[in-house]
């Protein structure tokens, strides 16, 4: 099986920029938003489990799923939140499974935003990879990109980890504070370390 190094980190931390650095230098990568996406298309296992779980209530007028309301429900509501994770995790976690399998390079990165959090699929990596900054610089990317005000992305960041506590399950971390070009050299001193681990005999492997 190939090497699979975890990534995560919170929300507005930009995983999706690390990741696509990653892309670029060939490295293969499966993401668990968008499987989680793909999944939540009609006819996708992970809706006809949403709305297995919760009646046609949780659709839109379209057919698919009442993205905006399902994000305040979960969000206002723990119960809710178990209850739909619980749906959705099983089908999301299984096609990760099978993408991985499908993997053809010395190592590839597993992208999820509760990788410690919701353990599903973290045995599955041999190293974690944590995309860390400040946390009003998560806030501001956040807001930037969602129009949601600084209450509901905090409301969101306390679902999460702790920063300290993150980095300190990290086995490595990359700041991604500055500028989007400041990622490039981080990643390719990362790129090498997990090209040279992978390289060694499994049994030697951290």
């Amino acid at each position: 099986m190939t090497f699979v190094v975890g990534l995560t980190g919170g929300i507005g931390s930009g995983k999706s920029a690390v990741a696509d650095a990653f892309r670029a230098l060939g490295v293969e990568v499966v993401d668990a938003d968008e499987v989680a996406h793909e999944l939540a298309r009609p006819g996708g296992a992970g809706h006809r489990a949403v709305v297995d779980a919760f009646g046609p209530g949780v659709l839109a007028p379209d057919g698919t799923l009442d993205r905006p309301e399902l994000r305040r429900r979960a969000f206002s509501d723990p119960g809710f939140r178990s209850r739909l994770e619980a749906a959705q995790h099983p089908a999301i976690g299984a096609e990760i499974r099978r993408r991985i399998a499908d993997w053809r390079g010395e190592y590839g990165l597993m992208v999820v935003p509760l990788l410690f959090e919701r353990g599903a699929t973290s045995s599955l990596a041999r190293r974690v990879l944590v995309v860390d900054c400040p946390e009003d610089e998560q806030v501001r990317r956040v807001r930037a990109r969602s129009g949601l005000d600084e209450s509901q992305v905090r409301a969101i960041m306390a679902t999460q980890l702790p920063r300290a506590e993150r980095l300190a399950r990290a086995d490595d971390v990359i700041d991604n504070g500055g500028p989007r070009e400041a990622l490039v050299p981080a990643v390719r001193a990362l790129d090498e370390r997990y090209r040279a681990l992978a390289a060694r005999p499994r049994d030697a492997r951290p």
